[in-house]
């Protein structure tokens, strides 16, 4: 009798045991990407310039790490406020916790090392060694070139401080756990010849973070077919937006040229377009279409002529749904 209840106890032991180590495993010794390199950016002109471009057009540092205005289409960054954080991605928007973008500014940044910078944006480590949810695109960023991630270090040297301190990020559980599992070491590339139009778009929409808004995916992790869309994002206010299919089917791109894609992005350039008010129920979108206006036309045809590569994908998207 004795021994079988010993037996149980035992089992249960070992249960405790194994889920404490796994819990200190999870919590004491990841993530685990290694010290954040040993470096200092020059700061130059041409380093600035491009940095500005990618933090602007294309990697879209200056939209997230900002105060969106969802009162306006596209929900554009409000002046003043580029760099100083605060666009909040929580459960109300499909998020498995409540994730706030840092202040980035020199005011925030004035501790970091550039290579506790360049960590965090390739590899998803802060500089106090915590994880960052992927909604910050560090797995993307990680395949960039070293060229591209110092220029972009380099022109955040540069922003104006700006006091904001932002309440920091907080994972639902167990995401909270999960969370620690998710940084790599980074897979930093050099960036391909721009003659090579469709490699150098591959290039140019990792760097645009395509992918993660225009494929399904669930606690950060892909669960639906790359650039085929259907992701849902609940916008302030409570409509319903979709992102659209961007392989080359019938429900995608395949009946878009070059030009009219390039177009679609230029048509909201500073010179020609003033985002507008939305009004309840009113057709509005999370795509920052006002920052990726700036983007070079060559880059755009180059992204283009990538998703034009893609293998097709069945996908019809509804794109809006006012909600009630």
């Amino acid at each position: 009798m004795k021994k079988a209840v010993k037996y149980p106890l035992y089992v249960l032991g070992i249960l405790v045991f194994l889920l404490l180590a796994a819990f200190i495993w999870l919590t004491v010794f990841l993530p685990n990407v290694g010290p954040p390199p040993q470096f200092t950016v020059d700061i130059t002109d041409e380093k600035v310039a491009r940095g500005h471009y990618l933090a602007n057009h294309v990697m879209l540092c200056m939209d997230c790490h900002a105060t969106r205005d969802w009162t306006l289409f596209g929900g554009p960054p409000m002046p003043g406020t580029e760099g100083g954080g605060g666009d909040v991605f929580d459960q109300k928007l499909g998020f498995p916790g409540r994730f706030v973008a840092p202040n980035i500014t020199p005011y925030k940044l004035a501790n970091w090392s550039d290579g506790e910078i360049h960590r965090a944006i390739t590899t998803g480590v802060n500089k106090d060694g915590k994880a960052l949810f992927p909604i910050m695109p560090w797995h993307l960023y990680s395949q960039l070139s070293e060229e591209d991630i110092r220029a972009v270090i380099a022109y955040l040297r540069t922003l104006p401080p700006i006091e904001n301190d932002p309440p920091p990020s907080k994972a639902d559980f167990p995401v909270s756990l999960i969370l620690n599992t998710m940084p790599e070491k980074h897979k930093l590339q050099p960036m391909p010849s721009r003659d090579n139009i469709v490699e150098y778009g591959r290039y140019m929409t990792t760097a645009s973070g395509c992918i993660d808004c225009h494929t399904r995916h669930e606690k950060g992790k892909f669960v639906g077919e790359f650039y085929a869309g259907g992701t849902e994002f609940r916008i302030p206010g409570g409509a319903l937006v979709r992102s659209p299919n961007l392989t080359p089917h019938e429900t995608g791109l395949r009946n878009w040229t070059r030009d009219q894609f390039v177009e679609r992005f230029k048509a909201y350039a500073d010179s020609v377009f003033t985002p507008y008010e939305v009004q309840p129920g009113e057709f509005q979108t999370i795509m920052p279409w006002t920052m990726y206006a700036g983007m070079d036309r060559y880059d755009l045809e180059a992204i283009y002529e990538y998703l034009k590569s893609l293998k097709p994908v069945d996908n019809y998207v509804i794109l809006f749904d006012p909600g009630e």
